[in-house]
């Protein structure tokens, strides 16, 4: 069962919410003071923070701001009645996860409720198993190092992280330009054939080297790894 604190000092916001969230099933805990919701967080780390803006004796933001100092990643999302832009970048700029305006439907922060925990877990899972494999070849997110069997094959880091990304989305095919964009990210600027270049570096090192077909082209859409 998931654990959420509510920091709000609204007390009939923060009744609603609470009475909604035990409904779907989570565990809720309530602050009405700012630095009694950083004590919690800090000391019990909840699954999950809905946290106002505007509190008594220290805000969202400030809260928000040490939480992620103190290298907890507990997924944020703010409440504020302010509908201003600023506001909401420096709630973000500061490790907030998510933001939502007040009034706001109950559904919709539901769903992003739903949303964060879902990521919280995958980043969890992510840690716990930070080797990827398919067949002999291993790939350690941790140390940075690829093996194939017992052999440590030497990659750059551009051919890790592509292999990585590919490795990742095992049996999906993904097209060159989600390919450049998250491995050279958006602002990448050069040559268009930079994938199937990496793609060659790759294959030259394990799949010619092992004689193991890898990666693997889709004609018009890009590449894949996919379990035979």
């Amino acid at each position: 069962m998931s654990q959420i604190l509510i920091v709000e000092d609204e007390r009939k916001i923060a009744r609603f919410v609470e009475l909604e969230l035990k409904h779907e099933g989570y565990q809720v805990f309530l602050a009405d003071d700012g630095k009694a919701g950083l004590d919690f967080i800090l000391n019990q780390k909840p699954d999950l923070v809905v946290l106002d803006v505007m509190l008594p004796s220290m805000n969202g933001i400030e809260i928000c701001k040490t939480v992620r100092e103190q290298g907890i990643t507990v997924p944020i999302i703010m409440l504020t009645a302010k509908d201003d832009v600023m506001d909401k970048v420096e709630g973000l700029d500061n490790g907030a996860d998510d933001y939502m305006t007040k009034p706001f439907a109950i559904e919709e922060l539901l769903a992003r409720i739903r949303v964060a925990l879902k990521h919280k877990d995958s980043h969890e899972t992510a840690q716990k198993n930070p080797c990827l494999q398919h067949g002999n070849l291993i790939v350690d997110l941790d140390k940075y190092t690829v093996k194939y069997k017992e052999d440590l094959i030497a990659l750059t880091k551009k051919e890790f992280d592509l292999l990585a990304f590919l490795l990742k989305n095992k049996n999906k095919a993904i097209s060159r330009d989600a390919i450049l964009n998250e491995v050279w990210n958006y602002d990448y600027v050069g040559e268009t054939n930079v994938v199937d270049v990496y793609v060659r570096y790759i294959r030259q090192k394990i799949d010619d080297q092992y004689h193991d077909k890898i990666l693997q082209t889709v004609r018009g859409v890009g590449y894949i790894i996919k379990d035979e």
